[in-house]
């Protein structure tokens, strides 16, 4: 049984002090992959992943309601998380701004249905879109994990605002 407590106020917290508390919290840094209508492939920096269960074995990201590629991780049946690599601050650059093509001098394979998986990375998980949970201003992604892979190589590290790398 499920509780949930009323709230008759509701907090108002500053976006930049909230921002602030936010960052003292250590995070790796993935790039969210999958595949467009036109066979092309979009990838996002993102740094809101998580485990959910190991039985059966889940993970969540949360992506902006506003995002443009909204419409094409909702929709999409799979992606691929990519865990970077602490030498790969760059790539996590890269997918963050926006650009025609992301993947543009980035070596990678393709995993089993076909999704970009970076070379180089420490981990990735190739998910099935489970299930989306609209909450605030983001939609989280919880993914079930069908394959995924795991290098000895350290993780990109964001904290503080920051790559700890750079």
């Amino acid at each position: 049984m499920s509780i949930t407590p009323s709230r008759n106020t509701v907090p108002v917290v500053d976006a930049r002090h909230f921002r602030d508390a936010l960052s003292q919290f250590a995070t790796g840094v993935t790039i969210i992959t999958t595949r467009l209508p036109d066979n092309s492939f979009l990838g996002l920096t993102a740094s809101s992943f998580n485990s959910v269960s190991l039985n059966p074995p889940l993970v969540l990201w949360s992506l902006a309601q506003t995002a443009n590629s909204m419409p094409v991780f909702t929709n999409n049946s799979h992606y691929v998380i990519n865990i970077l690599a602490a030498d790969q601050a760059a790539l996590a650059h890269q997918f963050a701004r926006p650009s025609k093509n992301r993947f543009e001098g980035v070596d990678f394979k393709l995993s089993p249905t076909g999704l970009p998986i970076i070379s180089g990375v420490a981990a990735w998980f190739e998910c099935h879109n489970r299930s989306r949970y609209p909450e605030g201003d983001h939609v989280i992604f919880v993914g079930e994990v069908e394959c995924c892979d795991v290098s000895p190589k350290e993780p990109l590290v964001f904290h503080g605002g920051r790559l700890l790398s750079e």
